[in-house]
């Protein structure tokens, strides 16, 4: 029998690390930041925050935990992905410039960065998600993508209800991968990462000891 809790890692190359760690830290699992490939060994499940998704990419290849990532993920980590994160699990990135070259993967989805504007474009709305009970959170979006297009392996859990965006998804599932458009990290709601820690949690008891 496990007595020790969960450890969830938190990609910590850039972005909102500490509002992560945090978020674990109180829905009493241990928080991990993750910097190098030697830091994802033990880890029952993996947090991507948001940030700069180019920037991110440049310093995982440079730390060398690009293939480390995506094997560990093709494998069956759970991971979420939450603004850039969501960019960085995404099979296919678009741009309206240039194309991200290339992404950790895993979700069946193709993402538009940026999709939302600058950052003067930034702006928080009530969302309903499926699967989490309790009511619409408040989203809150930061030169935040959506997903142009949901593979038959992912499913939508979120869409925008109004404003120009409506109809747009901005949240998704498969399996124990999950991905926002939004930070839930800054929101201070956490149903979020309450069914995130439940993903990891169920994944680590059905896991051989």
């Amino acid at each position: 029998m496990r007595e020790q809790p969960a450890v969830v890692g938190v990609l910590a190359l850039q972005g909102d690390v500490r509002e992560h760690v945090r978020a674990v830290v109180e829905r009493g699992l241990r928080a991990v930041l993750v910097r190098r490939p030697d830091d994802l060994v033990g880890i029952d499940g993996l947090i991507l925050p948001g940030g700069e998704s180019t920037t991110i990419m440049k310093l995982a290849r440079m730390s060398g935990l690009v293939e480390p990532l995506r094997d560990r993920i093709a494998a069956g980590l759970p991971a979420y992905g939450s603004c850039a994160g969501m960019i960085l699990l995404a099979d296919h990135v678009l741009d309206a410039g240039t194309q991200l070259p290339e992404t950790i993967g895993g979700l069946d989805i193709v993402v538009r960065r940026n999709a939302f504007g600058r950052q003067v474009d930034s702006f928080e709305t009530d969302l309903e998600l499926a699967g989490i009970p309790g009511g619409p959170l408040r989203a809150v979006f930061i030169r935040a993508p959506w997903v142009e297009d949901v593979g038959p392996l992912a499913s939508v859990i979120g869409r925008l209800e109004s404003g120009p965006a409506t109809g747009r998804v901005v949240a998704v599932r498969q399996g124990d991968l999950l991905a926002t458009s939004f930070h839930p990290e800054l929101d201070g709601d956490g149903r979020i990462h309450d069914l995130f820690c439940h993903i990891v949690e169920n994944h680590r008891a059905a896991a051989p000891a």
